[in-house]
């Protein structure tokens, strides 16, 4: 093959039109904060899975002669005042944090883009109203309605993922309201209620896919929000209860010992920092792919 030909096709692949996939990807693979947050996401998918491998009895195995040792060979992340391997409770928190923080989002989100993609496409009377009940529900701290949840019903992941979910619906209502309004007088959608497709069909099919950009974005950052306040909840006491070790819950069971054994609530401390920063690290890159306006 001549040179001329080898030039010619180092050409065509370099400016060949990629798909709408492609050129995200290829924009975050620019961004090399998106790229760490990425990697760090993949290891703590990872982690997870590896979670699934630890008994619950191995995490919960107490030893009077390892009573709050620091990190060494043995024990990579210390023991705790119990005896207990740190390690393989941080690794198996992962399940409890990555849980609750995809469970909220997918509740929210699922509320949240149905009833503002409607809101957002009839207007008037129907946009008003479902946005004085967001007004509404959005009144009410989070925190505080997750907490009477969880004392009335019970505290468990499944209330939890409930109450922190319906709590962030206006979010995304709001989010999914404005991005309707911005596509909904397109040409795309005239054209298709020309032709006679059901109001239901346009906004699924034509206004959705096309505003997903600002929703896409919030889902990122909202998923290492969620795991931020759920951490919060399970701190002070209306979590996830033990002996199930989420994040929170870990760093509350050592507060009384930061002065002795820093290590029990700081390498669970350590891995929320990193999911939250990894989640917002790749929502700016997203968020630099998706707007155009931002592109260099």
């Amino acid at each position: 093959m001549s040179s001329r030909n080898r030039k010619e096709q180092l050409i065509t692949k370099k400016y060949r039109k990629r798909s709408r996939f492609g050129e995200i990807f290829h924009s975050i693979k620019k961004n090399k904060g998106a790229m760490v947050g990425l990697v760090i996401l993949c290891i703590i998918v990872l982690t997870f899975f590896a979670s699934l491998f630890i008994s619950f009895s191995a995490m919960t195995a107490t030893s009077a002669a390892n009573i709050s040792r620091p990190p060494s060979r043995e024990f990579l992340f210390g023991t705790d005042n119990l005896g207990r391997n740190l390690f393989l409770r941080v690794v198996y928190g992962a399940r409890y944090s990555i849980a609750i923080g995809f469970g909220c989002t997918l509740i929210s989100l699922a509320g949240g883009v149905l009833i503002g993609a409607i809101s957002g496409f009839y207007g008037g009377l129907v946009d008003n109203i479902i946005m004085r009940i967001a007004d509404v529900v959005s009144s009410v701290p989070g925190m505080l309605f997750t907490m009477v949840i969880m004392t009335a019903f019970g505290q468990s992941l499944g209330n939890m993922v409930f109450a922190m979910g319906v709590t962030s619906i206006p979010l995304y209502i709001r989010i999914t309201r404005a991005s309707v309004l911005t596509v909904r007088g397109n040409e795309f959608v005239e054209a298709s209620k020309a032709i006679g497709f059901s109001s239901f069909r346009i906004i699924y099919t034509e206004v959705i896919p096309n505003g997903m950009a600002p929703i896409i974005i919030t889902v990122t950052t909202g998923i290492g929000m969620t795991i931020m306040a759920a951490a919060g909840l399970s701190f002070i006491g209306f979590g996830v209860p033990p002996p199930s070790p989420e994040w929170g819950g870990l760093v509350s069971s050592g507060r009384a010992l930061l002065r002795t054994a820093p290590w029990i609530s700081g390498f669970p401390g350590l891995a929320i920092m990193l999911v939250v920063l990894a989640f917002n690290m790749l929502g700016d890159g997203l968020r630099d792919a998706l707007d155009p306006k931002l592109k260099r």
